[in-house]
């Protein structure tokens, strides 16, 4: 007569059980979102989670059969719920093998704007102390330099990187006498525009420089996403898109947007808008919890 063995058999004790890594987020009310390291995810009320954590689980429940093919729990003893989660880690994350192309240069953090959203809490136009330095600066370049990389692309960022142009054109410069035999340069400058003038444009044709800006939809929306004094941040932006596209043409200015709960009743008025401007592509970045937009949840 066959004899049929109970789930448990298949399963490591109750007692026997350990977390694996992971992140949660509150969702809602008496909702959790809770993900594995490589991304996997469940959705758990607040005492099911509770429940998870304290290891209150066992065979059959429900619950644990969901956190154990979620990656959440594993056996003490057991090796291949981990060898499985260390494979599919190694597999995600195998990009970090290659040498990166891109090297990000923070000339400044100080900026004009006073973004609510800002993610790298930007200092006010007079704190120059927060400036990077000429000899931080040709340091950078060396170790950029130092890639095993064909191309090498520098992309200068804030703050307002515009408000430190001259150590711009300094660091372009070394970089076009110094760089390497066979290394391709490439530059972007990620700037809000409002303070583009004829010899920043100048300079970028000269030396191929991409302009990238933001554009977080039409005027009402951007100005409040992007307050600045005289609230002309979205006037400026534009301006500043439309000489860049005349005097470096249209493919060599791109814009992104930073998608906030302001934006979410907006999508058609936000792809008007680029189209409006000759903007072929929307980039749409979240906010990051970094900076200013954090403060709250930090305090």
């Amino acid at each position: 007569m066959a004899r049929f063995l109970a789930p448990e058999a298949f399963s490591a004790a109750t007692e026997d059980l350990s977390l694996l890594p992971f992140n949660l987020e509150r969702t809602g009310t008496n909702q959790y979102l809770v993900a594995n390291m490589v991304g996997d995810f469940i959705r758990l009320t607040e005492d099911e989670m509770n429940r998870l954590i304290d290891l209150r689980i066992k065979p059959g429940d429900g619950l644990y059969e969901k956190a154990y093919a979620g990656h959440l729990i594993t056996g003490t003893n057991q090796k291949a719920q981990r060898q499985l989660l260390a494979a599919r880690l190694r597999s995600r994350m195998s990009f970090l093998q290659q040498v990166t192309p891109l090297h990000i240069f923070v000339v400044t953090l100080r900026c004009e704007h006073s973004c609510p959203y800002c993610q790298v809490s930007r200092r006010s136009v007079d704190r120059e102390r927060f400036d990077m330095s000429e000899d931080t600066a040709i340091r950078a370049l060396r170790i950029a330099f130092a890639a095993p990389t064909p191309t090498i692309k520098i992309e200068f960022q804030g703050g307002e990187p515009l408000l430190n142009f001259p150590l711009i054109r300094q660091i372009v410069e070394a970089a076009r006498r110094d760089a390497p035999d066979g290394k391709k340069l490439e530059f972007v400058i990620a700037s809000n525009l409002a303070l583009l003038t004829d010899e920043v444009l100048d300079f970028c044709r000269v030396n191929s420089i991409l302009l990238s800006t933001s554009l977080d939809g039409p005027g009402d929306l951007h100005n409040r996403n992007r307050p600045r004094p005289g609230g002309n941040s979205h006037q400026l932006a534009v301006e500043g898109i439309r000489r860049a596209q005349t005097a470096l043409g249209r493919d060599r200015v791109g814009a992104l947007m930073t998608t906030t709960e302001a934006s979410l009743n907006r999508v058609e008025n936000i792809i008007d808008e680029y189209l409006r401007l000759d903007l072929d592509g929307i980039f749409l970045r979240p906010l990051s919890p970094y900076g200013f937009c954090c403060q709250d949840q930090a305090i």
